[in-house]
């Protein structure tokens, strides 16, 4: 079976690959299609992550395994395609390069037979031009219910330099 992925670059402009794979192939080759498909040299480190519907990252499958002996992880090279992704489970976060970031939602858009005058993997369609540098992350903690009680009651006058009122040698063990 062919999977076809759309592969988007987390930012605001569109920018996409759509990239048709074998679903048996290594999610090794999937990232060298991927870094391919982006114009990358290939040569930094990477991870898929299982995701759910709202996109949030969850288990790690590495480009290495650099855990040293312990908790082994999930690497891509022994990892095929199809058994991280299916109908059912069509989402993984993908993140290259972990000093820049470039961080991808790739999610499986369609599954079809092979056409056997195709060579895959098959870069699709391309949408886009890639920036520079990676998109900034705007990384923001989840807003509690209880969170306009705790602005209400800040004290903006706290004198970071005053220690008299904090009350230490109390509460010091």
């Amino acid at each position: 079976m062919i999977y076809r992925f759309r592969v988007i670059l987390d930012a605001k402009e569109d920018v996409f690959r759509d990239i048709e794979i074998n679903s048996e192939n290594t999610l090794e080759e999937f990232h060298n299609s991927i870094t391919q498909a982006f114009g990358f040299e290939g040569n930094e480190m990477a991870s898929f992550y299982v995701s759910n519907e709202q996109w949030e990252q969850g288990e790690e499958i590495a480009l290495f395994d650099l855990s040293e002996g312990m908790d082994s992880i999930r690497i891509m090279n022994e990892t095929s395609l199809d058994d991280v992704t299916h109908k059912k489970q069509p989402r993984l976060l993908y993140v290259y390069d972990f000093l820049s970031m470039w961080t991808f939602l790739v999610e499986l858009a369609d599954v079809a037979d092979a056409d056997p005058e195709q060579t895959y993997p098959n870069l699709m369609f391309a949408h886009g031009v890639l920036p520079d540098e990676a998109p900034d992350k705007e990384f923001k903690a989840e807003k509690d219910d209880d969170d306009d009680d705790d602005d209400e009651n800040y004290d903006d006058d706290l004198d970071p330099e005053d220690y008299s009122d904090l009350d230490f040698n109390e509460n010091w063990n």
